[in-house]
């Protein structure tokens, strides 16, 4: 540690001496505490991360020139943290495993080949994968039987001897590359822990571009999140998706985390996948201490629907209930569901349990729209079939609440197939009626209504339609009629423009619970929880 220090000292000086403008000193990849040098700018020290500089199994597979006998792309990319060369008999291999080891044994030991793979399965030991030397291929019923064990494990197969192998192994050193974004979020993880990004941003005096890119906006969400984490419950525990978000999210701390389901059954599923939870809390709802006390708050809660304290006590443990009452209840700051849950599944518990701010005649939702160069805000594109005036007013006064929550510039287009005067009909005067009554209850809101998609968007459609509006042409909330209307406008543009939705965001709720699409991505999921986390905390503000 003194030698660190040492060199950081000199670094700034020689640096110094030069004439150049020193920002900051960071040593990386620090192995011990150490005590930072007093230096006139700010030092920071970057653990040695493990699972950043650790090669992954396909890394070793390339450099070894290896044959895959079995595996999958997520076996292939599980990191090797170590190496035990099996030799001997089983009692004493698994003895000697550690977690994360990469296994190297003849390939004649089926002995070893089955141990090892069953102590994985076993949760005993978590494993990379298995390589088998001197070219000798394990028999085909051994192959079988380990296949059968559904280890998610990859086996390998290499001519060399096994000290060759270990040799040649012990020599590879992963790094992050966009071929493998587990080892960048663990990397950006350790970064943002450690180093004030920013103190560091303001001594980099980078001005700020207007334009908004999908990149940047979810990296501002991220960095909003991380700046006050909050507790998200997940209530879709086993869920390969759900799983592969909360690593990210934990590395990258973006919130604290509950998962719901069977310990057994998660801590099974993340071996298979080779993902590392930490200090994620896992909850099983049919056996939680907490079942009782949910119970009793749901019956008071639906009394007047008939709900009794023996049917409470089953609703309860159903995820999302659980989920929606450890937020109703304080437990947690919010909810994200529907990976493999209906919408109505998902917020069907939330306006039973959390219901509506009292201002707020109607729940709804919005999709942020992330374009080429602009964020977008839709709604509502997801929760209410046919609003009628009054709930149209909501829901464009929530969206614009949302919008400027989320750093957009709220200029609110109220749509319609009419723009202006130009056309009549009931769904106009709705529209027009939904428009009067924001104008009434926000006057500080820019909003626009009726007015059709392109003079809401396109400037040069809105000089000819409505030369004198604030809004026309440069409208950033997008306000559509009904359900039918905004939920195929919002998936035509994600399709045929290439934008990436975010959302359904829910919005009007006390208590932050969000709905992900059922074809959600992993970072879709990153960012909803992001975003929940972010209205958890502005809630808590207000």
């Amino acid at each position: 540690p003194a030698a660190v220090a040492s060199a950081m000292r000199g670094a700034y000086h020689d640096l110094a001496d030069l004439g150049a403008t020193v920002l900051a000193v960071i040593a990386n990849r620090v192995t011990g505490p150490m005590t930072l040098p007093d230096l006139p700018v700010p030092a920071y020290a970057i653990p040695e991360v493990p699972s950043v500089s650790a090669p992954t199994v396909a890394e070793v597979a390339a450099a070894l020139g290896a044959t895959l006998l079995a595996g999958d792309d997520a076996a292939l990319g599980r990191d090797v943290l170590d190496f035990v060369v099996g030799a001997a008999h089983v009692p004493t291999l698994l003895g000697h495993l550690t977690e994360g080891a990469l296994v190297i044994t003849p390939g004649d030991r089926a002995d070893l080949l089955v141990a090892a793979s069953a102590a994985h399965v076993a949760g005993q030991v978590s494993v990379a994968g298995l390589v088998l030397t001197l070219g000798e291929q394990p028999d085909p019923r051994v192959m079988r039987l380990v296949e059968g064990l559904n280890t998610g494990l990859a086996v390998l197969s290499v001519r060399l001897d096994s000290y060759d192998t270990v040799a040649a192994s012990s020599r590879i050193e992963g790094r992050p590359s966009a071929s493998n974004p587990r080892k960048v979020e663990a990397a950006l993880g350790a970064f943002e822990r450690c180093v004030d990004t920013d103190d560091l941003a303001r001594r980099l005096r980078v001005s700020r571009s207007a334009r908004v890119t999908p990149l940047m906006f979810e990296n501002e969400l991220i960095d909003r999140a991380r700046s006050k984490p909050r507790h998200v419950v997940l209530p879709e525990g086993t869920d390969e998706r759900i799983l592969r978000a909360a690593e990210i999210l934990l590395r990258r701390g973006v919130a604290e985390l509950t998962v719901l389901g069977r310990p057994d059954d998660i801590a099974r599923r993340t071996r298979e996948l080779g993902i590392d939870l930490g200090d994620v809390r896992v909850v099983d709802p049919g056996a939680s201490e907490w079942r009782d006390d949910f119970a009793a708050e749901y019956a008071r809660l639906r009394a007047h629907r008939g709900v009794t304290a023996e049917l409470a006590h089953d609703i309860v443990a159903q995820p999302n209930y659980f989920g929606t009452l450890m937020v109703a209840t304080g437990r947690a700051d919010g909810m994200v569901s529907g990976a493999t849950h209906t919408t109505a599944a998902t917020i069907r518990p939330a306006f039973e349990i959390i219901r509506t701010l009292p201002d707020v005649s109607v729940a709804s939702s919005v999709f942020f729209m992330l374009l080429a160069d602009r964020v977008l805000v839709y709604g509502d594109c997801a929760v209410n079939r046919d609003p009628d005036a009054a709930q149209l007013a909501d829901i464009a006064i929530s969206s614009a609440d949302t919008a400027a929550r989320f750093g957009i510039e709220p200029r609110v287009a109220m749509l319609s197939y009419s723009t202006g005067s130009s056309g009549a009909g009931a769904d106009v005067e709705k529209v027009a009626a939904a428009t009067a009554l924001v104008r009434e209850r926000r006057p500080d809101l820019l909003v626009e209504g009726p007015i059709q998609y392109d003079a809401a968007i396109d400037p040069a459609v809105a000089a000819t339609k409505l030369p004198d509006s604030p809004v026309a042409g440069h409208a950033t909330v997008f306000i559509f009629p009904d359900l039918n209307t905004g939920n195929n406008t919002y998936k035509a543009v994600q399709r045929s423009a290439g934008a990436v939705a975010v959302g359904p965001v829910m919005q009007g709720l006390r208590r932050p619970v969000n709905d992900l699409s059922r074809g959600a991505t992993v970072p879709d999921i990153v960012n909803t929880v992001a975003i929940t986390a972010i209205q958890a905390a502005t809630e808590e503000a207000s």
